[in-house]
C-alpha cells in the first residue's frame, strides 16, 4: 500500500472512531442479521432456533440483556456425477461462532454495537476440480482458523444514521445476494463473483480493515459507501486476523438501495421466514473501485484503476395471502466491468424461489436459478486458460427443508455448460447443510 493510501484508510478509522463517539444517541430495536451467503440464517437471531434448545429460557435472557451468542455448522457435499473429470466427492466445511453485544441493553449506551466473529473452515472445492467459473458452492474457499471479522457500529437518528468501522468485508454488503440461503452455487448463494477478480476487494472470511457510512433519507431509500484495503493475497499479510494490516490499495465501494414494502433503516436487508411476509422487495445500484495496477489487452504496461457496476433487484410476485409468506419471489442481478481488464467482465444471475410449497409442516422451499458467466477469450492469464466459448451457463434446482432441532438439509442439481469457457459440460449433486448450535 502507498504512504497516500495508508493515510486515506487511517483518517477514515479516526474519523469514525470520533463520529461514534460524538453522535447523538438513539433507541434501536436489538440485533440484526450480520451475516452472508452460506452462513446467513433463514430466521433472525432473536427468531433462531437451536440444537440445544434455549438453555431453559437462558438464551433469551442473554438476548434481552443484550448478549448474542450463535454457534453453527454449514458444509457443501457435492459430486460431480457426470465430467470430462474422474468422479469426485469434495466436502467444505465452516464452523462459525459469532458474538454481539448491544450497549444499549448492557450499559445504557443506546446505538452501540460490537459484532466478532471467528471461522474455522477447510475441505474441498469442486470449482477448482472442475475449472468453472461458477462455483458449485458458495462456501468453498481457503482452509484457515482465523479471527473472520469485527466491527464497533453506532446507529444515531432513528437508525438513520449508521457508521461501521473494523475489520470486515466489502462483498459481504455490496454485490451480495439478498436470497443466498436459497441456492447454493457461489453467484447465488454468496455475490456476484467477479467483484474480488475485478477489484482484488476483501471477502470472506480473509476480512481487512475497512469503514463504512450509510444514510437513510428516506423510509425505503438508503445510501452506503465505504473504504477498505485491498489485498491481493489477503491469507498471506494477516493469516489470524488478529491484527489488521493496512497493506493493499485504498478501494471504495457505494450502493444505493429501494425497499418498497419494508422500513429501509435496517443495518442489513433482511431475507428469513419472518420479513418475508408480503410484498416486499429491494432493488440496489452499486460500484467498486480499485486504484491499483491491473493487466490490460488495451497496453503492454500495468494500466492503473479497475472498477466494477452492479444492479440487483429482488421482488416478492405472488402471495397466496397479502400479508403471508407462502408464494413466489424473483431475483434479477447483472454486473459490468472494462473488458480490457477482466477475464470474467460480465455476469448475470436470475432466480425463482417458491416459499413453502410442500404440504409439510416443517419450513420448506425450492430454488431454481441460471447464472452467465461473460468471458474475454483474448485475456492473458496464467497458467493459460484456453476458451472456446464466450460465456459459461450454470442452472440450478434446489429444496430447502428445516428438520427440528435445527438442522438445514439442502439436496441440490446442477448443470454447467461450456465449463471454464471450453467445450465440456459437467452435471454436479449433492447437498448444503447448515445446524445452529
Amino acid at each position: 500500500m502507498t504512504r497516500h493510501s495508508c493515510k486515506i484508510m487511517r483518517t477514515a478509522y479516526i474519523c469514525l472512531v470520533l463520529l461514534c463517539a460524538g453522535l447523538a444517541t438513539a433507541q434501536t430495536e436489538g440485533i440484526n442479521d450480520t451475516l452472508a451467503g452460506a452462513d446467513k440464517g433463514e430466521h433472525a437471531p432473536e427468531d433462531q432456533p437451536h440444537f440445544f434448545g434455549e438453555w431453559n429460557g437462558e438464551r433469551e435472557k442473554l438476548l434481552q440483556r443484550g448478549f448474542n451468542l450463535n454457534v453453527e455448522y454449514v458444509s457443501d457435499s457435492l459430486w460431480n456425477a457426470q465430467s470430462v473429470q474422474k468422479e469426485r466427492l469434495a466436502v467444505f466445511e465452516r464452523v462459525r461462532g459469532t458474538i454481539d453485544f448491544d450497549f444499549g441493553r448492557l450499559a445504557g449506551i443506546h446505538g452501540l454495537f460490537l459484532h466478532m466473529t471467528a471461522v474455522y473452515q477447510g475441505g474441498g472445492n469442486l470449482g477448482e476440480y472442475l475449472g468453472t467459473i461458477t462455483g458449485p458452492s458458495g462456501l468453498a474457499s481457503a482452509n484457515t482458523f482465523r479471527l473472520d471479522s469485527w466491527w464497533l457500529e453506532k446507529r444515531s437518528f432513528e437508525d438513520r444514521l449508521v457508521v461501521r468501522f473494523g475489520q470486515f468485508a466489502a462483498q459481504d454488503f455490496y454485490g451480495t445476494q439478498l436470497f443466498g440461503p436459497s441456492f447454493v452455487f457461489e453467484p447465488l448463494q454468496y455475490a456476484l463473483p467477479n467483484l474480488f477478480s475485478t477489484v482484488y476487494e476483501s471477502f470472506d472470511p480473509p476480512s481487512t480493515p475497512a469503514a463504512e457510512v450509510r444514510v437513510i433519507p428516506l423510509p425505503h431509500f438508503y445510501v452506503k459507501s465505504t473504504v477498505f484495503t485491498s489485498v491481493r493475497n489477503p491469507y498471506s499479510i494477516n493469516p489470524t486476523g488478529l491484527v489488521p494490516q493496512f497493506t493493499g490499495d485504498a478501494s471504495s465501494a457505494s450502493e444505493i438501495g429501494y425497499s418498497p414494502g419494508k422500513d429501509a433503516s435496517a443495518v442489513r436487508a433482511q431475507d428469513n421466514v419472518e420479513a418475508r411476509r408480503g410484498y416486499s422487495g429491494l432493488y440496489q445500484f452499486g460500484g467498486v473501485y480499485n486504484p491499483g495496477k491491473f493487466t490490460s489487452t488495451s497496453s503492454p504496461t500495468l494500466v492503473s484503476g479497475n472498477y466494477l457496476m452492479y444492479a440487483e433487484a429482488n421482488q416478492a410476485v405472488y402471495r397466496t395471502s397479502r400479508d403471508g409468506s407462502k408464494g413466489i419471489d424473483a431475483t434479477l442481478n447483472a454486473d459490468w466491468s472494462p473488458r480490457d481488464r477482466s477475464r470474467v467482465n460480465q455476469v448475470f444471475t436470475a432466480g425463482t424461489r417458491f416459499n413453502e410449497p410442500l404440504p409439510i409442516r416443517l419450513h420448506n422451499l425450492i430454488g431454481v436459478a441460471y447464472v452467465r458467466n461473460g468471458i474475454n477469450r483474448s485475456f492473458p492469464v496464467l497458467p493459460p486458460v484456453v476458451s472456446a466459448h464466450d460465456a459459461e451457463h450454470g442452472f440450478e434446482a434446489d429444496i430447502l427443508v428445516e428438520f427440528p432441532h435445527a438442522i438445514t438439509l439442502e439436496p441440490v442439481v446442477q448443470y454447467y455448460i461450456n465449463t471454464g469457457g471450453s467445450s465440456n459440460n459437467a452435471l454436479v449433486c449433492g447437498f448444503h447443510t447448515k445446524i445452529n448450535f
